[in-house]
Formats: C-alpha cells, sequence, structure tokens
C-alpha cells in the first residue's frame, strides 16, 4: 500500500514543483497587442491610387520594430502624407492625444497613414494602455528613444507630419482634435478631420 500512496502524494508534489518554477522564471504571459498590422505602412499604394514617384523621406535612418513583432520598418521608406506620433503610457499628455490620433486614422483611411511609435516604454504598459483606450493603428516600438533623440527631442508627446513628396515637420506639444486637423492640412496637403 505505501507505493500507492507515494506515487499519490508524488503527482500533486510534482505539478506544484513544476508551477513554482514557472511562476519564479519570470516568464509571465505578455499582454495581448491591440495595434494593427504594421505590413502597409511601406506597401505600395492602392492600384486605384494615381501613381506618385517614391520619395525618400528625410526622416532619420532608423528601422524601429513593429510593435507586434521584430518586423523591422525603414523609417525612411514610410509612404508620405503620413502621421508619426511619439507617445508613452506613462505620458500625461499622451494619454489625452493618443486617442484623438486614433479618431485621425480612422478617419483618414486612404488619405493618410496614421503610425504610433510607443517611445521610452514597454510592450506590457503600452499594450495595455492602448488597449483601453481603443487604440488600434498600426504601432512601431521604440523602447529606448531613438527616433525621439535623433529628433533631438526629450519630451513626449511628439508628432511629425511627412508631405508626400517625403517632406517632414516635427511638431513638439499635444494636439486635440482640432489642432491636429490643421496641422495635417498645413503640412500634408490633406484635409482629414479627426
Amino acid at each position: 500500500m505505501r507505493p500507492v500512496v507515494r506515487s499519490v502524494i508524488a503527482a500533486p508534489l510534482a505539478v506544484l514543483f513544476v508551477g513554482g518554477i514557472a511562476a519564479c522564471s519570470g516568464d509571465e504571459p505578455a499582454v495581448a497587442s491591440p495595434f494593427a498590422d504594421c505590413s502597409a505602412l511601406t506597401s505600395p499604394p492602392p492600384s486605384t491610387a494615381p501613381s506618385a514617384p517614391s520619395a525618400i523621406s528625410d526622416l532619420p535612418d532608423l528601422a524601429l520594430p513593429c510593435f507586434d513583432g521584430d518586423d523591422q520598418v525603414s523609417l525612411r521608406s514610410l509612404r508620405g502624407p503620413a502621421v508619426i506620433n511619439m507617445w508613452a503610457s506613462w505620458c500625461g499628455p499622451c494619454r489625452a492625444e493618443l486617442p484623438v490620433m486614433q479618431s485621425l486614422a480612422d478617419n483618414a483611411q486612404g488619405k493618410l497613414t496614421v503610425v504610433g511609435v510607443d517611445t521610452g516604454d514597454t510592450r506590457d504598459k503600452g499594450a495595455s494602455f492602448a488597449g483601453d483606450a481603443g487604440v488600434r493603428m498600426p504601432t512601431l516600438f521604440d523602447e529606448k528613444s531613438t527616433l525621439l533623440n535623433s529628433l533631438g527631442r526629450i519630451n513626449l508627446p511628439v508628432t511629425v507630419f511627412l508631405d508626400a513628396n517625403g517632406k517632414s515637420y516635427v511638431h513638439p506639444l499635444p494636439l486635440d482634435a482640432e489642432g491636429l486637423a490643421e496641422q495635417v492640412r498645413k503640412h500634408t496637403g490633406v484635409t482629414v478631420t479627426p
């Protein structure tokens, strides 16, 4: 009878031991990403769009990973007109501005590319905040704030407007819907209401 008792006790103890090791390893499941796939950021425009010369932008020569994985997106390969919004979950003004950027992305379909860059943040915190705020636009991940530093900025949010010819304009302050619409029109030539 003793061998039966040992196996009845040993199996649950083994499960607890293995579970305890996994819990202590720090491999917690990541928060699911709410963001759209980044593949459309650098793909050619739809065949219904008039063909335009491919311009090299004056953005820094950097590649950042898509938030959803390790696929790198070269900033200079982004096609304008575009809006690039740098934000972080810990940034109060970003928390107010990011839903306005998502609204712009929703209303700009086919006219303008809107992309976020989660900057100086962690993937879990960025995904959690964006999920709670309903943000789905394609987003890049810049844990070390490389883009922000390359632009000579230290505070967030920062928004970069890119026109169809690849010329960029950096806006260093938070934007509300009215201000964003004006900056989009002024720097990209596109009229969209967020």
